[in-house]
C-alpha cells in the first residue's frame, strides 16, 4: 500500500525528539513489510494546513496514519478531517501516546482504526493487513475498527514486539535540523542540548518502576525490552557517517535498568575509533559510582534522573525506589561532579502531598549542588475519559493544571505552583561546550 505516516501540524507546548520518533519507526517497520511509505513530521517542520492539504491531496495515499499525542490533539482532529475530505477512499488510522491512554476519544473522529494498545508498529501493520485482505476480520489485537455497524473493540491486548523485530528509522528523513532549532533556547528547559545536533536512539521499551504519573507501563509494559549493544553501536556509527550528528540521546524509560548491558555498551563505545558524546535518562536508584565512572569514560556528558521531590509528605505518590530521594541525590551528584557529567533533575510540580514552598526547597537544594532542575507539572492521566472535548484533553500536555484537579490545600493557588515552572532560570547548559561541533 502507499502510506503516509504523519505527525500533524501544530504549535508544541513541549518538545522531545524522542516522542516524535515513532513517526519514523512506524514508517521503517511498514517499509520492511513491503509498503511504500512517506514519513513527515509536519509539526516540527512548521507546515501550514495548506501544505498538509497539498501533501494529502497529491500523494495518492491508500492509507494515512496520523500520530497522536497529548500536545497535538487538536491537530489530529483537523488532520483526519482533511484526510477524509481530500482523500476519501484512504484508510485513516491513528496511533500514539494519547490513544493508548484514551482510545475512546478517537472513536468520535472520522477514523477507520484506532491503535489502543501494543506497539504502534504492530498495530498499524495489522490494520493495513486487515485492509488489504478486504476488511474481513471481525477484530484485531489492540485495535478498534470501524465497520458498517459501528466500532468493534479489539480482540485482546495489542502486540509488544521483541527488540529483535524493531526497525530503526532512516536518519535522512528525520528533520533533525528542525529539532536542533527547537532545542536552541536553554530557557525552554527542553531535553536536547542547545546548539548541537542530536541523534536519538531508542534502546529500550517498558519499565518495571511503576510511577503512577508515567504512561510508559501502560504503553510499553512492565517488562523491559532492549536493543542489542551491537545493533545500537552499529546504528550510531552508520548515522554519524551519513549526517552531521554531534551527540547521541539514548531514549529509554530507565536507561541503566540493565547494568550488564550498560557496561557492555560503554566498553563497545570505548572501542570505537571516535568518541560519541551521549546522554540518557534513568533513576537515582539505578546508578552506582562504578557505573557513572564507566559511563563518563565512554562519552556520557549528561544524565537525567527523576528526583521528583524531597518532600516526605509527597513520598506516598511515588514508587518505593524513588522515596527519600535526597540522600541518594547527594551521592549521585557527587559522583557526576567527580566524573564531569551534568546531572539534570526532573522535579514534579503539584505532586499530591507537595506544597509550593516544599517544591521550591527541593529545587534550591538541587541548584545548590550545581545540578540542573527541569520542573514538570503533575498530570493525573487517570482522570481522562472518552467524553472529553479537544480542549479538555489538550490540558493534559503538562503546561497548566487539568480542570477539576485538586492540588495542595486551600491556601495555595495554582499560580504558586506554576511560577516554579515558568519563572526565568539563568542556568546555562555546560554539556554544550563538552561536545565538539562537526566543523571543529
Amino acid at each position: 500500500m502507499r502510506v503516509l505516516v504523519v505527525w500533524p501540524p501544530h504549535i508544541p507546548s513541549y518538545f522531545n525528539a524522542g516522542h516524535h520518533l515513532p513517526t519514523f519507526t512506524v514508517a521503517a517497520y511498514l517499509r520492511e513489510r513491503g509498503h511504500a511509505v512517506d514519513a513527515i513530521d509536519a509539526g516540527a517542520l512548521n507546515y501550514t494546513w495548506k501544505e498538509y492539504a497539498d501533501l494529502v491531496f497529491q500523494g495518492g495515499y491508500e492509507a494515512i496514519v496520523v500520530m497522536n499525542e497529548y500536545d497535538v490533539v487538536e491537530g489530529v482532529r483537523r488532520a483526519v478531517d482533511y484526510g477524509r475530505a481530500l482523500c476519501p477512499d484512504a484508510l485513516l488510522v491513528t496511533a500514539g501516546r494519547l490513544s493508548q491512554q484514551n482510545p475512546d476519544f478517537f472513536r468520535n473522529l472520522e477514523l477507520d482504526a484506532v491503535v489502543g494498545s501494543g506497539d504502534y508498529e504492530s498495530g498499524v501493520s495489522e490494520v493495513l493487513r486487515w485492509a488489504e485482505s478486504g476488511r474481513q476480520a471481525d477484530a484485531l489485537p489492540g485495535v478498534w475498527l470501524r465497520g458498517p455497524e459501528g466500532w468493534r473493540p479489539p480482540s485482546g491486548a495489542g502486540v509488544w514486539l521483541p527488540a529483535t523485530e524493531w526497525v530503526l528509522p532512516d536518519v535522512s528523513e528525520i528533520p533533525y535540523g528542525a529539532y536542533e532549532a527547537l532545542y536552541r533556547n536553554d530557557q525552554n528547559r527542553f531535553c536536547g542540548i542547545p546548539d548541537r545536533r542530536e541523534l536519538v536512539v531508542q534502546v529500550a521499551r517498558g519499565c518495571p518502576v511503576g510511577c503512577s504519573f508515567c504512561d510508559v507501563p501502560l504503553m510499553q509494559g512492565l517488562r523491559e525490552r532492549r536493543l542489542s549493544v551491537a545493533a545500537t553501536v552499529g546504528y550510531i556509527r552508520d548515522a554519524f557517517t551519513r549526517e552531521p550528528f554531534e551527540y547521541v540521546a539514548f531514549y529509554a524509560p530507565t536507561f541503566t535498568l540493565d547494568r550488564r548491558w550498560v557496561s557492555e555498551l560503554c566498553s563497545a563505545l570505548g572501542d570505537e575509533p571516535r568518541t560519541y558524546p551521549w546522554k540518557c535518562t534513568t533513576t537515582l536508584h539505578h546508578l552506582s559510582e562504578e557505573m557513572v565512572a564507566e559511563m563518563a569514560a565512554s562519552g556520557c556528558v549528561r544524565i537525567s534522573v527523576g528526583v521528583e521531590t524531597f518532600e516526605e509528605t509527597a513520598d506516598e505518590a511515588l514508587p518505593r525506589v524513588k522515596r527519600l530521594a535526597k540522600n541518594r541525590f547527594l551521592k549521585v551528584v557527587r559522583w557526576c561532579r567527580t566524573h564531569k557529567i551534568e546531572l539534570n533533575c526532573f522535579v514534579i510540580v503539584g505532586l499530591p502531598g507537595s506544597t509550593p514552598d516544599g517544591t521550591l526547597r527541593t529545587m534550591e537544594s538541587i541548584r545548590a549542588e550545581g545540578a540542573r532542575v527541569r520542573p514538570t507539572l503533575y498530570t493525573p492521566y487517570d482522570q481522562m475519559h472518552g467524553r472529553m472535548t479537544e480542549r479538555e484533553l489538550s490540558a493534559f500536555n503538562r503546561q497548566t493544571f487539568v480542570e477539576g484537579y485538586e492540588i495542595g490545600t486551600a491556601e495555595h493557588q495554582p499560580v504558586e505552583y506554576l511560577r516554579l515552572i515558568f519563572d526565568a532560570d539563568e542556568y546555562i547548559t555546560p554539556s554544550t561546550h563538552r561536545i565538539p561541533t562537526v566543523a571543529g
